[in-house]
């Protein structure tokens, strides 16, 4: 296997050069399955893991700001470990949304979820409070960008980006249904101006 230094893989991950992602997947994904199977995680978890890791290296480094202040593999680790620790809360939290109802089919249309009477504002603030990753997906799979272009774009797998797709929407929704403005909106006491017919149209108004 061919080695590479740590500045030639934040420059191929800058050139979204697929190649360097495979020789990382090799790499450093056996010692993140071994961190995630070791604190009660599968093998399945810690290839989500390791992507989502990657996703936001890679977001990291296109600031040109960005400096490597450590080996790549320990910046690797720990952002790893971090969002395996945040997945491990959210679990245990994961009771407390049951109430959430939330069509089960990955394929429903997301703008059939968002309330017609919500406007604009509302939406935006709700969506900008959401992580990172979960942006980024929404808005490219709201450009249209099917699920397959969207994994080869972000150098991940299809099957993560339908999961990451459908956690974002769920993760919209309630905080959309938690916000007191859309509380205001269905008890008929908060005037709206704008019928937003779809999250779409939202995204190419912004």
């Amino acid at each position: 296997m061919k080695e590479y230094s740590d500045n030639e893989i934040i420059e191929c991950l800058r050139n979204r050069q697929s190649y360097v992602v495979r020789y990382l997947s090799d790499r450093y994904l056996p010692m993140i399955r071994l961190m995630v199977t070791r604190a009660s995680g599968t093998s399945e978890d810690a290839m989500d893991i390791f992507q989502e890791g990657l996703m936001i290296i890679i977001e990291n480094i296109d600031n040109k700001e960005f400096a490597l202040t450590c080996k790549f593999k320990t910046f690797l680790y720990c952002i790893c470990e971090k969002l395996w620790n945040d997945a491990l809360l959210k679990r245990k939290a994961a009771v407390n949304y049951h109430r959430r109802k939330l069509d089960d089919s990955d394929d429903q249309d997301f703008t059939e979820m968002i309330d017609s009477k919500l406007c604009e504002n509302l939406f935006w603030s709700v969506f900008e409070s959401l992580e990172p990753s979960y942006k980024k997906i929404l808005k490219l799979y709201w450009e249209e960008i099917s699920p397959q272009d969207i994994a080869d774009k972000l150098g991940l797998t299809y099957g993560y980006v339908r999961k990451k797709k459908s956690e974002a929407q769920a993760e919209l929704v309630r905080k959309v249904k938690d916000h007191p403005d859309y509380r205001k909106i269905m008890g008929g006491n908060f005037l709206v101006d704008t019928d937003l017919s779809s999250s779409k149209e939202i995204l190419h108004s912004k």
